[in-house]
């Protein structure tokens, strides 16, 4: 009996194993039709002659297609003599499937992500496309840049009236500018030869440099020696305000390459990594004149790449991104890297510094033309020629007035347009629109307190001698100025403790001309200034940089030393030496100028700076003197 329930047991457990077998192959069939698909498996089948035993009602043949169909070998004769090998088959065959499902699903992965990618693609591609066909048929605008169109449009048409009245009261032709016909002369000499040259503009501010730059062209071009064309090109930039990269990326004088990558060039260009070229003012001015206003405000590095484009008459440009060979490199492009792009134009450059303070370089390349200072009449001058384009009534009074409140043209012209402005305004508060407009002295008068303006000549000759009183003369920039010297000398309280001061502020070299002095008196007037307590003082504490001033020291002292009065209408200048001799100084034009300013009728000035006084000097007279006597008998009353 117990031999009988172990026989069942034992046919039970077969039957059981013998039904996994079955499901667990059938399930693999069932993957194995889902891994390769219906059609597909069919087709496998028949290349690989299973397809019978893939249909078979038998599991064990159906095991043996699928093995020929997953590994694509025939199933090893043995594997049916053991119920362990028939088990790790079946394992084998569970791996191999599972990994090819995996990588099935991998695939099926990365091909739906490249299919999304190829779709994001060709949605931009056609988007692209879409905006290209509009471009072409509607242009770059948009509705927000029309807007902005719109607006700009509108904000041109909002012009304050008569606001160009500033640029109308400018000078227009080199006619109309006052004052300085010998710098203009010799300006046009200078551009309109058939061999032209660049030119440096020195002078105050507002005395016409800026304006004549601006004329100067138009009227070259008349002369039938000049090299302008009739389109010569006039540039002009300032030199305070020019920037620029020392790295390449931007110069807007030189001109730069714009590098594909770094520096943003056309998209055309960036497109195909060609590099951009980027033509500068020089070029621009090419064939003309380029005007550089406060020129020796520039980078001095700056100033040196402009040196070299004057020397070599063009532009040279060099780019890591530019190939020669390159075919696709547009043939301008290929010009200008090759050749350089042209600058070849004559350089006009104005300063208010003087001629030491700029580059020695740039001086030695360029003519250099002298503006002078304006004189009280030449203010007048611009004053009256002013009103006569404002077309209002001026009186005399009111041309006195503002010229004593500047020597610059372009000031003189601001006081008249502030005055007239205030007559405007009085004028249309008391109702008389239609009146004509007169500007009066009380305008002018309230205008300078406004704007806390003070008279530029505070000294003025006198026709009163007074004992110890001189006047001398000094240059700061290119001006001229009048220095009051004034000399008071005290006996001694003992005998040969006297002492000298002198006011420190005007500087060391004014305090060794009084010493100078001293020696000088006593050779001269056998007089020993130990004898005497002796102050000289500079009035306003003026700084004398310089012994330009030893002559009217010494005669100073001299005149308070004997008690003798001195002319007050004659201006001295001269360094004077320890035998007595007058030596010759600087800043003849500019210190001549400064004694007209002050209406000095003569002027002492050392014998060998004769050859600086001005050719055609009117309204003063020039004496020339070689020793300190001769000063003695022209200024002593």
């Amino acid at each position: 009996m117990s031999k009988l329930k172990s026989n069942l047991h034992e046919k039970t457990e077969i039957a059981a194993r013998a039904n996994y077998i079955k499901n667990r192959i059938k399930a693999l069939y069932d993957v194995v039709v889902d891994l390769f698909g219906a059609d597909r498996l069919v087709l496998r089948a028949s290349k690989l002659h299973v397809l019978d035993l893939l249909r078979s009602e038998n599991e064990y043949e159906q095991m043996v297609a699928i093995h020929t169909l997953i590994f694509d070998e025939p199933i090893p004769e043995d594997f049916m003599n053991s119920s362990a090998s028939f088990e790790k088959m079946i394992l084998a065959l569970e791996d191999e499937i599972a990994e090819q499902l995996a990588k099935r699903m991998v695939e099926e992965d990365i091909d739906k992500r490249v299919s999304e990618l190829m779709q994001e693609k060709q949605d931009d591609y056609v988007r692209d496309i879409k905006h290209q066909v509009i471009k072409e048929k509607s242009g770059p605008e948009t509705p927000h840049s029309e807007r902005k169109l719109e607006q700009l449009v509108s904000m041109e048409a909002k012009v304050l009236k008569n606001r160009k009245t500033a640029e109308y009261l400018r000078p227009q032709s080199l006619a109309e500018i006052i004052g300085q016909d010998s710098a203009i002369e010799a300006l046009m000499s200078k551009i309109s030869s058939a061999m032209p040259q660049h030119v440096l503009l020195f002078g105050p501010p507002g005395v016409g440099k800026t304006s004549s730059a601006r004329l100067a062209l138009e009227e070259a071009k008349n002369f039938a020696t000049s090299v302008f064309g009739e389109n010569a090109p006039f540039i002009e930039v300032n030199g305070a305000t020019l920037r620029w990269d020392a790295r390449g990326i931007a110069n807007p004088l030189i001109g730069t390459v714009h590098d594909p990558i770094y520096q943003g060039a056309k998209r055309e260009m960036a497109d195909s990594g060609l590099p951009e070229p980027k033509l500068g003012l020089v070029s621009d001015a090419n064939g003309g004149i380029l005007f550089i206003d406060e020129i020796g405000e520039m980078d001095p590095l700056l100033l040196n790449k402009l040196l070299k484009v004057l020397e070599d008459k063009r532009v040279y440009f060099e780019s890591t991104y530019y190939d020669h060979e390159d075919e696709n490199v547009p043939a301008y492009i290929k010009k200008i890297f090759k050749e350089g792009a042209p600058a070849d134009f004559i350089l006009i450059g104005a300063t208010t510094r003087s001629p030491d303070e700029l580059n020695p370089a740039l001086r030695s390349r360029c003519a250099e033309v002298y503006f002078q200072p304006l004189t009280p009449l030449q203010v007048a001058d611009i004053v009256r020629q002013a009103a006569k384009k404002l077309k209002v009534k001026i009186s005399p009074k009111v041309i006195e007035q503002i010229s004593n409140y500047t020597i610059e043209g372009r000031k003189a012209v601001s006081i008249l347009m502030d005055s007239y402005g205030l007559a405007c305004y009085q004028q249309a508060k008391e109702g008389k629109n239609n009146k004509e407009l007169s500007i009066k002295a009380e305008h002018v008068q309230t205008t300078v307190q406004n704007s806390r303006l003070t008279p530029y000549v505070t000294v003025r000759a006198s026709q009163n001698p007074k004992v110890g009183h001189v006047f001398a003369l000094g240059v700061y920039g290119f001006l001229g100025s009048i220095l009051e010297i004034e000399a008071v000398v005290f006996p001694a309280k003992e005998k040969s403790k006297g002492i000298i001061r002198f006011n420190e502020t005007a500087g060391t070299m004014s305090k060794d001309s009084v010493f100078n002095a001293s020696s000088v008196i006593r050779k001269i007037l056998n007089t020993s200034l130990e004898d005497y307590d002796v102050h000289v003082n500079v009035i306003g504490g003026a700084n004398i940089d310089g012994p330009s001033a030893g002559l009217a020291i010494t005669l100073a002292i001299i005149s308070a030393l004997e008690n003798r009065p001195m002319r007050q209408d004659i201006a001295i200048t001269g360094e004077i030496s320890l035998q007595g001799y007058v030596r010759p100084v600087g800043g003849i034009p500019e210190k001549i100028y400064g004694a007209r300013q002050a209406n000095m009728s003569r002027i002492i000035i050392p014998q060998e700076n004769r050859k600086d006084v001005p050719v055609n000097l009117d309204g003063i007279i020039v004496d020339v003197i070689t020793e300190i006597e001769q000063a003695m008998k022209l200024i002593y009353a």
